[in-house]
């Protein structure tokens, strides 16, 4: 297996005992605060809803990439992106079902990767049927950030590909099918993170039935996330423990 990431080595190790039962949401697009969890919530656009407290990613989504704006837009992102609450580029990448016109949406795209990369940033991915374009620009752009491909749903092979690269699965809603178990127990569980995105379920159903369809305790699998999600995202996330 092939990682291109260079972020493995800076992993830090939490002991179970520390995350006991707590649920990282990487990536929602609601305000969430409660003690159980926490939550990375996802603005696009209006930057100014970064607040100080909480952690936020920030991205030009691909559905609302406009010519005209677009250059002010990434202007605003450049500035608020490099607040240190404010843990990765996304989501961003490509969408070929939406209006955006393709050509475009590469354009930002790979700014956003260069932009990632500039700061030491993670990106989050928004794909659809459009994974190997991804995966062959952030090739091209010598892309050194980690990267999360969120709300995956796809088959094994897709996700094998992605693994291959060093990369991060992050599911959500999904894992409450029924008919996506399988996939999902094949997935290594070194490569998967949680997230809610814009759905009507709590993180906590998430990792229950992530934890019923891996036969592990949920002690375990908020561990084993958690060490995850601090390799994508870096020390910044582990002051939930503190």
């Amino acid at each position: 297996m092939k990682h291109e990431t260079n972020n493995k080595s800076s992993c830090i190790l939490i002991t179970i005992a520390a995350v006991k039962n707590k649920y990282i949401n990487v990536h929602t697009h609601q305000t969430i605060e409660n003690s159980i969890s926490e939550s990375i919530q996802n603005v696009s656009g209006d930057f100014d809803n970064i607040k100080e407290h909480g952690f936020f990613s920030v991205g030009l989504h691909p559905w609302h990439i406009n010519a005209l704006t677009a250059k002010s837009c990434f202007a605003e992102l450049a500035l608020v992106s490099q607040k240190t609450n404010v843990l990765a580029i996304g989501e961003c990448g490509l969408d070929k079902l939406c209006n955006t016109n393709y050509e475009l949406q590469k354009n930002w795209f790979v700014k956003q990767i260069e932009w990632a990369n500039h700061i030491k940033k993670p990106l989050i991915i928004h794909c659809v049927r459009a994974h190997d374009e991804i995966l062959q620009l952030l090739k091209s752009a010598n892309n050194k950030s980690p990267v999360v491909f969120h709300g995956f749903n796809k088959k094994l092979t897709l996700a094998s590909k992605i693994i291959d690269h060093g990369y991060y699965l992050s599911f959500g809603k999904q894992l409450l099918w029924g008919n996506y178990s399988d996939i999902f127990k094949a997935i290594p569980i070194e490569r998967i993170v949680f997230e809610t995105d814009d759905a009507h379920v709590t993180i906590d159903e998430i990792y229950k039935s992530a934890a019923h369809i891996k036969n592990i305790t949920l002690d375990i699998l908020c561990q084993k996330v958690l060490n995850n999600t601090i390799c994508v995202f870096g020390k910044n996330f582990t002051n939930l423990n503190e």
